[in-house]
């Protein structure tokens, strides 16, 4: 049982450590270590406040702190702002023993990441996620990018970071949609490595659905930590996606094939959503999951992620452009998509090069003729 009142630890492998807890910002020092003298903290307009109290912790310590202010969600995530931040590392004299500090959420880390990554072949970053999302997914795991018109993340360098500050106290000010995208994630890994996960979700909703969505939840520091356990275990195994760490990927081709198409106005964690129960009816269509067992683990997708509030279905009549944006998925191999469906529950398996035909059955069981969902 996780203790409230103290942080928790999740090393990820030898590489570097996750902690989690409440009212840990100031620990971004001891992540950084004493061989760094310049520090470039990036964070969006809407974490101003938070910002001030990373950088009051950091200059307390004697770092040379520069702030860099960038847009709000995707559109951090352009060359464009890259190559600003870069400008900024080259007139502040950044060298190979500075940092960079990404404050904020997924697409900020990503951000972040992959500045410290190019620049100078790569620097260290620690990253503060400030988001659900940001601490179970984005921040966690080395994976830096940013994004171009033909796609999500297809440029991009695998940049473990020197560590991952999670303070769950800024997510009682996250916007209750924000907090609802992020549990996507969490489920995600509940389906392909650790059922308690979604054990706990089920008390959760039957306990108080509207609890169950906010940051108030019981269980949310326990789903944090073991959403991050989940990711922090396969990543140590496979650091670059080789193998082993596209189960991490279940739901995404058909998420990130959503986003596009939607030009990012859909929550990542919302595509998420309905891109798990793609690929369930998939698995299902594929022979991966049989009998009433398969069944009611494709019904289990949709009502764990109905219960809380998520969408599990995605507009009729666009299967040309989404099949097109899942063409160049990065996980893709030349001409053949992969997908990680599940054999069973906790039991993800990769799906190399399925029939077309199947492929446009399984859209049709997640279609539906109304639009996005509400924002």
């Amino acid at each position: 049982m996780t203790d409230p009142t103290r942080p928790t630890t999740i090393p990820v492998g030898d590489d570097y450590d996750v902690v989690i807890g409440a009212g840990v910002l100031d620990r971004v020092t001891h992540l950084l270590g004493t061989d760094v003298s310049r520090v470039l903290v990036v964070h969006p307009p809407t974490l101003a406040d938070l910002t001030a109290r990373v950088t009051g912790a950091l200059e307390a310590k004697g770092y040379a702190v520069h702030v860099a202010e960038v847009p709000d969600a995707e559109a951090a995530k352009t060359a464009g702002v890259a190559a600003e931040l870069w400008g900024v590392l080259g007139r502040a004299g950044f060298t190979r023993t500075d940092a960079v500090v990404g404050v904020g959420g997924g697409t900020v880390t990503d951000l972040a990441g992959f500045v410290a990554a190019s620049w100078l072949r790569g620097v260290k970053v620690v990253q503060v996620p400030t988001t659900l999302l940001g601490m179970v997914d984005a921040a966690v795991g080395g994976k830096t990018g940013i994004n171009t018109p033909e796609g999500k993340n297809l440029v991009g360098a695998f940049h473990p970071p020197a560590g991952v500050l999670c303070d769950v106290d800024v997510l009682v000010t996250l916007p209750q949609a924000d907090l609802v995208a992020g549990l996507a994630e969490v489920v995600k890994c509940g389906f392909i490595a650790d059922p308690v996960i979604l054990d706990l979700v089920e008390a959760s909703v039957a306990a108080d659905p509207d609890t169950a969505r906010s940051a108030d939840n019981p269980h949310l520091r326990e789903l944090i930590e073991r959403a991050i356990r989940v990711k922090a275990e396969v990543v140590a195994a496979d650091l670059r996606e080789s193998s082993l760490r596209e189960i991490l990927n279940y739901g995404h081709t058909f998420a990130h094939a959503i986003e596009q198409v939607e030009q990012y106005a859909w929550r990542h964690g919302e595509a998420v959503s309905v891109g798990m129960v793609y690929v369930a009816e998939l698995a299902r269509l594929t022979g991966h999951l049989t009998g009433p067992e398969g069944d009611a683990l494709v019904a289990r997708h949709r009502a764990v992620l109905e219960s809380l509030g998520l969408p599990t279905t995605y507009t009729a009549g666009r299967w040309d452009e989404l099949l097109t944006a899942m063409r160049r998925d990065k996980k893709s191999r030349g001409p053949t998509l992969r997908f990680v469906v599940l054999d069973a529950l906790a039991r993800p398996t990769r799906l190399a090069g399925p029939d077309d035909v199947l492929l446009q059955a399984a859209y049709g069981l997640v279609s539906r003729a109304v639009t996005a969902p509400a924002h």
